[in-house]
């Protein structure tokens, strides 16, 4: 079958459900064969596609020519964005709703509310006296809670917001864009662009980006005389592009022309995130791929474990599993055949690694230097620190003054749903995922690790329900404000 008729299938709803995985088009990661656009077991311990797949294996060969590929995909992109577009609305209200007073360090608005819509007939207070086994037998977790599918699932890759896109093409003349997807979130739920650098190594110049965004043509000028000889090779690297799974030379991309390929900046924006998506390259089939949202890289150098849920040991393991695997989906041979770019550890990566060490997180004025509230803070907030360290159960995880215990857990959401197929992405059990620190926090949406949660009021609420932890609405308005604070 061919890509686009899979993609057909996906975009009109068939329903017929899929018994073998198949390679999708020239790109080769495997979905499932006329996957439905959203259908839940039937049975029991029966899902609604293949649990594995044919191999693990893309094909290598290209089978159509690069423009008929091209020309298929741009005139199905509408229809796959529409459809997208269609289950946002569905989950979550959209609109710009910024809270009063609140801002990120260059003055970007940080939205507020609870933006998941509760399943109809029932209020989030309800829905938290409800033990899991009764919100799964009554069908009540609520849609925006669910795994988030990738704005194309069955293709997936790296999508970059259009922001980025434009300021890229303006500094250094590539193109970004891709012809067969786009970015879905809206622009008011993504991080302050570009961000703010904070170096541990010299708190006293604050922003160190001057208010731009780091590339090939102005890394050296902003950081000549701040960082040694080492640091400035290694932000060359992490500005510089190299191949990647959509982005290369070969006719198997996902750009209009050929390019050099991504820079690890490129997501990582300006050592933080402009939250570009992707899918983990460590699972397979297609549709059990997990969305991932790019972390942040301020305060790694206090941090022991990286990669959402791959729990990598050192920041310099992540530099180079990101190149050699993650950018092409973990395909060795394909990575081969798109021009792997494999970096010398003792040199590259050092180098890479030692500048990523100093990013440090924003500045939090109302902490102390054991990282609790002090005289400034507002009763609100304090009220709402006292719910973190007590009944909201926060702290559990989020110990230590960056507010991460550096473990992996799984929060078992799967006892509160039936797996459920959703736009090409099975929705089943999550695994463990990393504590990710809550330093700088609101600056960093949308949250958990495949951009689920738009809003800090989204994730108390599906906090309170995972964890039990039963807080009336005072409790968690004023945990948001203590979130705030960090």
């Amino acid at each position: 079958m061919e890509f686009s008729k899979l993609r057909s299938a996906v975009i009109t709803g068939v329903i017929t459900l899929g018994v073998v995985a198949l390679a999708v088009g020239n790109r080769g990661v495997h979905a499932q064969d006329r996957v439905p656009t959203e259908a839940a077991t039937e049975k029991p311990g029966k899902l609604p596609v293949p649990s594995r797949g044919e191999t693990s294996w893309a094909p290598v060969a290209t089978t159509e020519p690069f423009e008929k590929v091209k020309d298929k995909m741009s005139r199905e992109k509408a229809a796959v964005m529409k459809r997208q577009k269609a289950l946002l609305e569905q989950r979550y209200d959209l609109s710009d709703r910024p809270v009063a007073g609140v801002k990120m360090t260059r003055g970007t608005a940080v939205q507020g509310g609870v933006r998941v819509k509760p399943p109809e007939g029932v209020t989030w207070t309800q829905l938290g006296q409800m033990t899991p086994a009764e919100i799964r037998q009554k069908g009540l977790w609520p849609k925006g809670f669910l795994p988030l599918p990738h704005p194309s699932h069955d293709e997936g890759g790296m999508v970059f917001p259009v922001h980025h896109i434009e300021e890229i093409q303006k500094q250094e003349g590539r193109n970004l864009e891709r012809f067969d997807v786009d970015f879905d979130l809206p622009r008011h739920f993504l991080p302050e662009f570009p961000p703010a650098i904070f170096l541990t190594t010299r708190p006293d110049l604050g922003d160190v980006s001057q208010g731009q965004l780091v590339t090939t043509q102005n890394f050296y000028e902003l950081f000549d005389g701040v960082l040694n000889p080492k640091q400035l090779d290694g932000l060359r690297l992490l500005v510089s592009q190299f191949p990647q799974q959509q982005f290369n030379l070969t006719d198997d991309r996902r750009s209009v022309k050929p390019s050099i390929g991504v820079a690890c900046f490129d997501c990582h924006t300006n050592g933080h995130t402009n939250a570009s998506t992707h899918l983990v390259g460590d699972i397979r089939p297609q549709a059990f791929r997990h969305r991932i949202d790019t972390p942040s890289l301020r305060g790694v150098n206090q941090q022991r474990l990286f990669g959402s849920q791959r729990a990598l040991r050192t920041v310099e393991d992540f530099t180079e599993f990101e190149q050699r695997a993650a950018y092409f989906d973990g395909d060795i041979a394909i990575a081969q055949k798109k021009g792997v770019n494999v970096l010398e550890r003792g040199s590259e990566v050092h180098a890479m690694a030692e500048f990523q060490e100093i990013l440090d997180f924003p500045p939090a004025p109302k902490l102390d230097v054991f990282g609790r509230l002090d005289s400034k803070a507002t009763p609100e907030e304090l009220r709402g620190e006292k719910v973190f360290f007590g009944k909201g159960r926060c702290a559990e995880c989020h110990s230590t003054t960056i507010f991460s215990d550096n473990l992996m857990h799984d929060l078992k959401t799967e006892r509160f749903f039936e797996p459920v197929l959703i736009n090409g992405r099975m929705a089943v059990a999550d695994g463990a995922i990393k504590t990710f620190p809550l330093r700088g926090i609101k600056e960093s949406p949308p949250y958990l690790h495949d951009d689920r949660l738009l809003t800090l009021d989204d994730t108390v609420e599906f906090f309170n329900l995972v964890l039990g932890t039963r807080l009336a609405d005072a409790e968690k308005k004023d945990l948001v404000a203590y979130l705030y604070t960090l």
